[in-house]
């Protein structure tokens, strides 16, 4: 149970497993914390590291220290085939454990703590395993991978995109050589013949996207294709099952997995052709300037949840405005189609923000990572409104050849885990859709994060120069400072802020995608200011200087609170690894996106009461703020939970017409 006490005077609190939370500065109002511990009994209690497990690993650390390496393979091995007789039993797993650990020690030099144990553990029972951010997700995930690829299982270490997986792939590489153990790695850019060599091994690192792609692929040449050389070996008699890509679904460890199972499931993964385009491109130029004509208010309304659409008087104008076009434009019900599609790229969808254009070319950004998605297009015509309002070349739509969702992909697999800092929140909807409960780790050591009042400010202009000024003071001081940001338009805005000041600084956005890993890795060294949008939140590593840790360690400022308070949290978590000094603090403004699309009204009246009582009390004052985004997320990931489940509802209607009409569904 939570002691409420302490969590009243601002203490850090230890809780009965064994977790520990955060220091607050402030006193946090009773009624957050009950909402916490509501949240927080959807998860499994978690494990201490005195637990039988742990213990039984650690008896065997003395007698495995004393064998040569060829001797330390053949106790791992032998342990592991007595895994394929009785399963993954707990029992058979110490033994193994231990061996996987001494291994680690030797050649990689780093022995899993006894707390990553329990989350290698936690793996192999088919759960989540809620780890703190820093706590050695990747190194905990190498007792899981070793265990079943010994064991004989395929393995594929889930990632969330290309770099993180070549770097785990690499860094864990001796571990896995010890053992005998293949690895392979899938990129995007290999051809089919690399990425079939690639999954052969019994472990593989790869991103979600091209997992869930290359598994559409197969099902493609299996159950009939459009693809003319599937087609030629068939016609030659081939058979098409012995050129798929993938060599069975036995074991998937996701990482960031909410990030990948809740997140990314708001869409569903669609292999399509690119057909040539019936509709004149010029349609779709004449769209978008019916649009710029149109009176916002009185032609057109927009609803709270990205919808809009037109009014009757918005309809009436356009038909009269149509006259005389001909061709598509006699159709009213296609005229109202396309000027709502037309309004959602011109209102509703943003440069900078929702995408950018390269190339000259219209790319989607990922709105919970940052990161372009090259392979992705928006679909019945929005994508081809936005080229068109974007001056760039109007591309043909695309004909879906196969599509999944990745509730119904994951579910294939014998057996599911994964991992993530950040599943207290969707703990309900992982165990409803992938039957996925949730497990949480207490820390190595106790967390020394320090959250320092949030801020508040008028407008953007107030926020930018206010967060740009009080990072320069903590980089004066010989910290090192992260600056998240929910969008590439948003952190070329603080960028401006700090070339004014002119304040040295690195921006790491959609437009820098390549040059993350570079950023990152100088992110922690004395008097650096990083700006980042979300990428910076997910799988990357700040190793801070010894002059920064002396000088209090990373200060983390949120510029702009997002939809999810999981994000929040991430971003939070890159200050106070394990055991490391350091702070967070949010400043944002009253207009940011999350308060006037999700709690418009309630914002003006916390805002009215907010600075007065910021005046005289500023605990009360900072409670009252946090409640306000407590409301604001909490409606943002109702509707995206509704979302996420309509998309899985379409999943299995069109399942169910597809089975109607004989087509295979594999």
């Amino acid at each position: 149970m939570f002691d409420v006490r302490a969590l009243l005077a601002g203490r850090q609190v230890r809780l009965a497993d064994g977790v520990y939370l955060e220091k607050e500065t402030k006193p946090v109002f009773w009624l957050e914390q009950k909402l916490r511990a509501l949240s927080a009994s959807l998860i499994r209690p978690c494990a201490s590291t005195a637990d039988p497990f742990v213990q039984q690993v650690h008896q065997h650390a003395a007698t495995l220290q004393t064998l040569n390496d060829r001797g330390l393979r053949q106790f791992a091995m032998l342990h592991a085939k007595a895994l394929q007789e009785h399963g993954l039993a707990e029992a058979k797993l110490a033994p193994l454990f231990a061996a996987i650990r001494e291994a680690s020690r030797r050649t990689l030099g780093k022995s899993h703590h006894d707390v990553q144990l329990l989350a290698g553990l936690t793996l192999l029972r088919g759960h989540i395993a809620e780890m703190a951010t820093g706590e050695g997700k990747t190194l905990s995930g190498t007792l899981g991978v070793c265990a079943c690829a010994l064991a004989g299982a395929s393995v594929h270490v889930v990632t969330v995109n290309d770099y993180l997986a070549e770097r785990d792939a690499q860094e864990n590489l001796p571990l896995y050589r010890f053992f005998r153990l293949r690895v392979g790695v899938v990129l995007q850019d290999m051809d089919v013949q690399a990425r079939a060599q690639a999954y052969a091994n019994p472990v593989v690192y790869v991103s979600n996207k091209e997992l869930t792609f290359d598994y559409l692929k197969d099902r493609i040449a299996v159950g009939g294709s459009l693809s003319s050389h599937l087609q030629l070996r068939r016609l030659a008699g081939e058979n098409a099952a012995a050129h798929t890509i993938l060599k069975g679904l036995h074991v998937a460890i996701v990482d960031e997995a909410d990030s990948v199972l809740i997140d990314e499931a708001r869409t569903p993964l669609i292999i399509s052709e690119t057909l040539p385009d019936e509709l004149d491109p010029a349609v779709y130029h004449r769209a978008i300037g019916l649009v710029n004509s149109l009176t916002d208010g009185e032609d057109f309304m927009r609803g709270q949840h990205r919808d809009i659409w037109l009014t009757e008087q918005g309809l009436g104008r356009v038909a009269t405005l149509v006259q005389g076009w001909g061709g598509i434009w006699n159709s009213a019900l296609w005229q109202k189609e396309l000027m709502n599609k037309a309004l959602s790229a011109c209102h509703l969808f943003h440069r900078d923000q929702h995408y950018i254009v390269a190339d000259n070319k219209v790319q989607i950004v990922d709105e919970f990572t940052g990161r372009v998605m090259p392979d992705r297009t928006w679909e019945r015509g929005l994508h081809q409104l936005i080229e068109a309002k974007e001056g760039c070349e109007i591309t043909g739509q695309r004909r879906t050849l196969s599509q999944i969702t990745y509730q119904r992909f994951f579910s294939k697999y014998l057996l599911l885990c994964g991992m993530t800092g950040t599943a207290q929140e969707v703990a309900a909807e992982l165990k409803h859709v992938y039957d996925l409960p949730v497990t949480r780790i207490p820390t190595h050591k106790h967390s020394q994060r320090m959250r320092l009042d949030d801020q508040v400010y008028s407008g953007q202009a107030d926020k930018w120069r206010a967060v740009a000024q009080s990072a320069v003071r903590m980089a004066a001081a010989g910290r090192s400072v992260l600056v998240g940001t929910r969008s590439v338009e948003a952190s070329e805005a603080l960028s401006l802020a700090f070339q004014t000041i002119g304040a040295e600084h690195t921006v790491l956005n959609a437009r820098q995608d390549q040059e993350e890993a570079q950023a990152v890795a100088q992110a922690g060294q004395a008097g650096r200011i990083t700006v980042a949008t979300n990428m910076a939140g997910r799988g990357t590593d700040i190793k801070l200087s010894t002059a920064v840790e002396q000088a209090g360690g990373l200060h983390v400022i949120l510029t702009e609170f997002h939809e999810s308070a999981r994000v929040d949290r991430q971003l939070f978590g890159r200050a106070a690894r394990q055991g490391n000094p350091g702070s967070v603090q949010a400043m944002v403004a009253w207009d940011d996106e999350l308060f006037r699309r999700y709690a418009p009204w309630v914002s003006s009246v916390v805002k009215s009461f907010f600075h007065g009582l910021q005046r005289h009390t500023p605990a009360m004052a900072n409670t009252l703020f946090r409640l306000l985004v407590w409301h604001a997320q909490s409606k943002a990931e109702r509707l995206h939970r509704k979302q996420r489940l309509d998309t899985l509802k379409r999943d299995i209607k069109w399942l169910r017409a597809l089975g109607f009409v004989g087509v295979d569904q594999k």
